[in-house]
């Protein structure tokens, strides 16, 4: 959710921490702040509530001289306890000044702490639960059995803590090292020539080095300029797992487009068919990893898709496929609500978990809990040794490339297809499919990148679209069968961008209910089904519109091209490629993101930044 970034080596620390810090902008924050150790035994510390523009002014208001050292933090905060004001924001320091830390999470018995604290007299100067950890280090530090010794201290409050929680500490007593920990958020390390990093995301130092190191749950890290070493919060040595980066920091930057979600929404092409490359060989679907058999795989008799967001719509897309292909029951859960409901599981059942950052907390703990009753768990990631890979029995990745703009879309197509690579895979285990079926199956979905670059090459007809309806006061989403999900997704993201009311429904359900928000003029946007694929579906959907444009509405059809019976229905018509029917998702769905982003254009917001969200939640 929040920019952490670490750093110790030879360069000037206020440039490698803000330069990070701008990197990690696109995770969503509402303040940001820096500490630099000087070297002579001074910690200079500067926050600012607002963008990180705020804090750069504000450094240079107080001058950057005293900020001239080669070790130290950053932080970009989103508000969880206390309001998004200066005094809430990191770093947060000792009551003598000479430790700061910086916080991702929520430490739950952050209270408790705090009582126990001012119990001592000791005065807080913020309203976080993070403030209570700066001043336990700095009591482990100066008393008792780990008085002196720095990563001691902080592992020990570590033991204390609750929830989830990536902390970053510094010492102006040691002014070359800082020590890190994580517990269920995330954590990497970065690794140079004489120099070294620690972050949350290794976007904030993948313009110095593409060498990491992924820390483990409970682990901690001491980084110097020489090197850096990994313990358990017992202070034992721990392995932590070396990798590289496979991609660079032009994959970040926005290459010629106004907004990163617009240069996203282009590669979708590219995301897509990196998601299916080497994923079927030998005339078999394969997994990236996998530490389960096909025994077990044939063995499952029941499925739940669990995840959040976008992602949890790329999971009821999933469930028409995988109950299709493999005649298996498929419940597909928000991952928030999956735990506390007590759903039924056993070893039979198979949980995928689907997560652009593999750290959302909600699935995190789903997983979590979905391994205590002994299920088997697959997860769907885009981030290479995220945390729920690293607690599943296989994993797919999608290998989407980095995705900077907080709505999804590339990261979503990615997930869809690698979805579908699930359900094939499980096919193929069960024997639902022949061998050539699955062949077949695979074959069309190579082909959906160059559909998809179809339907990017003819959007400028839904850029005009979006912004004559801008001022609309609302939009209604209507689908049936795979359609209902994208109506769902086309809704969603129009809230995230555009800020308006907006709603998808299974069209079915119209005369439910719905149907008492059709007013004159109203934009409906209706996914239509192909109708040589699903011809009753299609027909029953064409009454839909006819209902809603007796009824005043601006009707807004997405259909497949060569759909001549849909179009007296339509007031306008977005034609896109016939594509077979469980596949057609991934094509639908593009024309619904660039409306969502032409809309919140025009009305004058910025499309990467949704006001109030985060692009890794990982708090629960």
């Amino acid at each position: 959710m929040c920019g952490i970034v670490g750093y110790v080596g030879h360069r000037p620390a206020l440039d490698v921490v803000i330069g990070g810090l701008r990197r990690m902008e696109y995770r969503g924050y509402d303040s940001a702040g820096v500490a630099v150790l000087d070297g002579a035994g001074a910690l200079n510390v500067e926050r600012k509530a607002g963008r990180l523009a705020n804090l750069e002014t504000q450094l240079d208001t107080v001058g950057r001289g005293a900020f001239a050292g080669t070790a130290g933090m950053g932080h970009t905060r989103w508000a969880t306890h206390g309001a998004p004001v200066d005094r809430n924001s990191h770093p947060h320091r000792d009551a003598s000044q000479r430790v700061a830390v910086v916080h991702n999470g929520i430490i739950e018995n952050f209270a408790a702490l705090r009582a126990e604290l001012e119990a001592d007299n000791v005065e807080m100067a913020s309203d976080t639960d993070s403030e209570t950890a700066a001043h336990l280090i700095s009591r482990a530090y100066t008393e008792g059995d780990t008085k002196g010794d720095f990563p001691a201290s902080v592992a020990a409050v570590c033991r204390r803590l609750e929830g989830a929680f990536t902390l970053v500490v510094t010492i102006a007593d040691q002014p070359d090292t800082i020590v890190a920990a994580r517990r269920s958020s995330p954590l990497v390390v970065g690794v140079g020539e004489g120099e070294h990093f620690v972050a949350s995301d290794v976007a904030a130092f993948i313009e110095h080095t593409r060498e990491a190191v992924e820390l483990g749950q409970d682990q901690l890290v001491v980084i110097t300029r020489g090197g850096y070493e990994v313990t358990d919060f017992h202070g034992d040595a721990a392995q932590a797992k070396p990798f590289t980066v496979d991609w660079d920091l032009s994959a970040a930057e926005k290459g010629g487009h106004e907004y990163f979600m617009l240069k996203e929404i282009d590669e979708q092409p590219e995301a897509l068919a990196n998601t299916l490359r080497g994923h079927f060989d030998g005339g078999r679907i394969i997994l990236d990893e996998q530490r389960i058999s096909d025994q077990d795989l044939r063995d499952v008799d029941k499925v739940f898709v669990v995840a959040c967001g976008s992602a949890y719509h790329s999971g009821l897309v999933a469930k028409y496929a995988i109950e299709h292909w493999c005649r298996l029951p498929v419940e597909v859960e928000l991952a928030s609500e999956f735990r506390y409901r007590d759903p039924v599981l056993d070893r039979a059942t198979l949980v995928v978990a689907v997560s652009q950052s593999g750290e959302t907390a909600d699935t995190l703990e789903a997983v979590r809990h979905a391994r205590e009753q002994k299920a088997r768990v697959l997860a769907v990631c885009n981030t290479n040794g995220a945390q729920i890979p690293r607690e599943s029995d296989a994993v797919l990745y999608t290998h989407a490339g980095p995705e900077i703009g907080v709505a999804s879309t590339k990261a979503f197509l990615a997930q869809i297809a690698a979805n579908y690579l699930v359900g094939l895979a499980l096919a193929q285990a069960r024997g639902t499919k022949y061998p050539d079926e699955v062949a077949r199956e695979f074959a069309e979905l190579e082909a959906m990148p160059a559909a998809v670059q179809k339907v990017l090459s003819t959007v400028d007809q839904v850029r005009d679209l979006g912004r004559r309806i801008a001022d609309s006061k609302a939009v209604l989403f209507l689908g049936r069968h795979v359609g209902f999900p994208v109506a769902l997704e086309g809704a969603l993201k129009l809230k995230e961008l555009a800020y308006m009311h907006a709603e998808g429904f299974a069209a079915g359900e119209l005369k439910h209910g719905p149907i008492a928000l059709i007013e004159e003029g109203l934009p409906v946007v209706v996914v239509m089904p192909s109708p040589k694929g699903r011809a009753v579906l299609h027909s029953k959907l064409v009454s839909n519109i006819s209902e809603i444009q007796a009824r005043g509405a601006r009707t807004i059809v997405i259909a497949e091209e060569g759909d001549e019976t849909v179009r007296p229905f339509a007031d306008e018509l977005i034609e896109i490629p016939a594509v077979p029917t469980l596949l057609q998702p991934l094509v639908s769905t593009v024309p619904l993101q660039v409306l969502a982003a032409e809309i919140a254009r025009t009305r004058g917001y910025d499309v990467d930044k949704p006001r109030n969200l985060a692009k890794s939640v990982t708090v629960e």
